[in-house]
């Protein structure tokens, strides 16, 4: 610093404060001191800033299963958010949202000197199962957690029930369903609600096929509802699973949407790009990520004051080429 400070003919306060982004500097002379410090190949000890100022500037994300594309948009949300405020992240991807994958993975975190906890979809876990260190901002995301930590969720409600009346607003007699897992509170949300739209409309409820939330998973289940000529509308719990329907009703020459509409949930970038298009539900997971960001910064700067009420994104019906009036009552 002191080497820096005497290239740039500034004091080693100045240098501090441009290190630490402070906006009492003049531009003319912050420019200066950038330009020394790229010269001296000098980095800010990030260590001696924490202990200056207590915090890391650095936000962990536990998440389940970051394979699946809900979970890695998510953590791709956060992540974002937190580089724009000049965070970065520590990111544990458990096994399974059990009791002792979580505490292994809240002590690694705290070993990584983090300012703040964000837990994506802990769908197994309770609240007293859930061991964080007293004072440690935490948010969650769609899961169990909700309503006893600050947390943020997505409207599986609304975007659920927009789909299925998408589907009878077109003349379907009633929408089969591929679930998710029956411990995920995303996946029972969006069965229930598809289940209370139809029994709303007077409509036959089919039977429930589910899935880990695969295209695999979906393959199967759509071979046994390409087997049915009654089936023709179904409404997937994702996109991952709507593709393998897709896929089973092409291999059985029924054709989507001819024959077969089909809708998933999440609206992930490929989705756009299957063939036919995939009618969906957007998840906002920039908005997600930002909400995540914004209750952990809340903590930081009020620590005593805790959310009550979990902040909803809304949810939008994206209409595609998936789907369309059932061939009996097609124009």
């Amino acid at each position: 610093m002191a080497d820096v400070a005497a290239l740039a003919g500034v004091s080693m306060q100045t240098v501090s404060r441009v290190a630490n982004s402070s906006l009492a500097v003049r531009t003319a002379t912050r420019d200066r001191v950038i330009a020394a410090m790229r010269e001296l190949g000098y980095v800010p000890n990030a260590a001696a800033r924490a202990l200056k100022s207590g915090t890391f500037r650095n936000i962990g994300i536990i998440a389940h299963q970051l394979g699946r594309a809900g979970e890695s948009q998510t953590v791709v949300a956060v992540a974002s958010r937190a580089y724009e405020k000049g965070y970065s992240i520590s990111l544990v991807d458990i096994e399974a949202p059990l009791p002792k994958h979580m505490s292994a993975a809240v002590h690694h975190l705290r070993q990584q000197s983090v300012d703040g906890l964000v837990v994506i979809r802990a769908e197994m876990l309770s609240d007293d199962e859930l061991h964080l260190p007293a004072g440690l901002p935490t948010a969650v995301f769609d899961s169990r957690l909700v309503g006893k930590l600050p947390a943020v969720v997505s409207d599986q409600v609304s975007g659920t029930a927009d789909a299925v009346q998408h589907l009878l607003d077109l003349g379907h007699r009633t929408v089969h369903h591929v679930a998710g897992p029956t411990d995920s509170i995303p996946a029972i949300q969006r069965e229930q609600t598809w289940r209370q739209t139809l029994l709303d409309a007077g409509v036959a409820t089919p039977d429930v096929l589910h899935t880990d939330w695969s295209a695999a998973e979906g393959y199967l289940a759509g071979q046994k509802l390409a087997a049915d000529p009654q089936v023709t509308a179904v409404f997937c719990a994702n996109d991952q699973i709507a593709l393998g329907v897709i896929r089973a009703m092409f291999e059985r020459r029924r054709c989507v949407p001819d024959e077969v509409s089909v809708v998933g949930f999440d609206d992930l970038p490929e989705s756009e790009f299957a063939w036919p298009p995939l009618t969906t539900v957007r998840q906002d997971y920039r908005t997600i990520g930002a909400e995540l960001i914004t209750l952990l910064f809340d903590q930081l700067e009020h620590p005593t004051i805790t959310p009550q009420q979990p902040v909803t994104v809304p949810t939008r019906l994206i209409v595609r080429a998936s789907t369309a009036p059932p061939r009996a009552t097609a124009k």
